[in-house]
């Protein structure tokens, strides 16, 4: 080998190094960046958080899944949880188990979810409550009456909480976690 060839060779090699360098330093970047287990050994929930408003709930009457005609005035004097969805939807899933877990925690203190799906078929949205083991109350709105009407949203999940005296209070676009449900929704549940 000559003197000239190893100059050469650094500068062909040096370029490889600095990128191999660079490629393990972002992967202990986004490992750093990972949410961390507490102390139970679960991660950190993330979430939307709710924007606080004060504007009346509509006037919405919609067929729940059983085939019965109902109205959000059904739950007047009751703490709502509204949540628009569908099942394509990924946040959507994910929420469900979170959802259902603080109906069955706050149900007996006048709390209620009302999920209403937004266009699905009859039997997907049967099969998706019958997979999520849901037995809060699900509407169904073929004609996308809750979104484009009611609530103007077109994103999925959004979900919507209506006070005893029917005054909506918070709403959230995306997926809600279990902490913000309780940092949130309970004060409005205990008030």
């Amino acid at each position: 080998m000559t003197e000239s060839s190893s100059p050469k060779k650094l500068s062909t090699i040096l370029p490889l190094i600095i990128a191999g360098v660079g490629l393990v330093l972002l992967g202990v970047a986004a490992f750093a960046l990972l949410p961390k287990p507490d102390s139970q050994g679960s991660t950190t929930e993330y979430s939307t958080i709710p924007l606080e408003v004060n504007y009346a709930a509509p006037d919405l009457s919609l067929t729940a899944l059983d085939g019965t005609p109902t109205s959000l005035a059904d739950y007047r004097g009751q703490v709502v949880l509204v949540n628009l969805w569908a099942t394509w939807c990924p946040p959507c899933k994910a929420e469900m188990p979170t959802l259902q877990s603080f109906y069955d925690k706050y149900q007996a203190d006048g709390f209620a979810v009302v999920a209403i799906n937004d266009g699905d078929p009859t039997a997907d949205v049967t099969q998706f409550v019958k997979d999520y083991a849901l037995t809060f109350p699900v509407w169904l709105d073929p004609k996308y009456v809750a979104t484009e009407q009611a609530f103007k949203s077109m994103n999925l999940p959004s979900s919507y909480v209506i006070d005893r005296n029917g005054v909506i209070r918070l709403q959230w676009v995306g997926e809600i976690s279990s902490a913000m449900l309780e940092k949130y929704v309970t004060p409005l549940i205990t008030e």
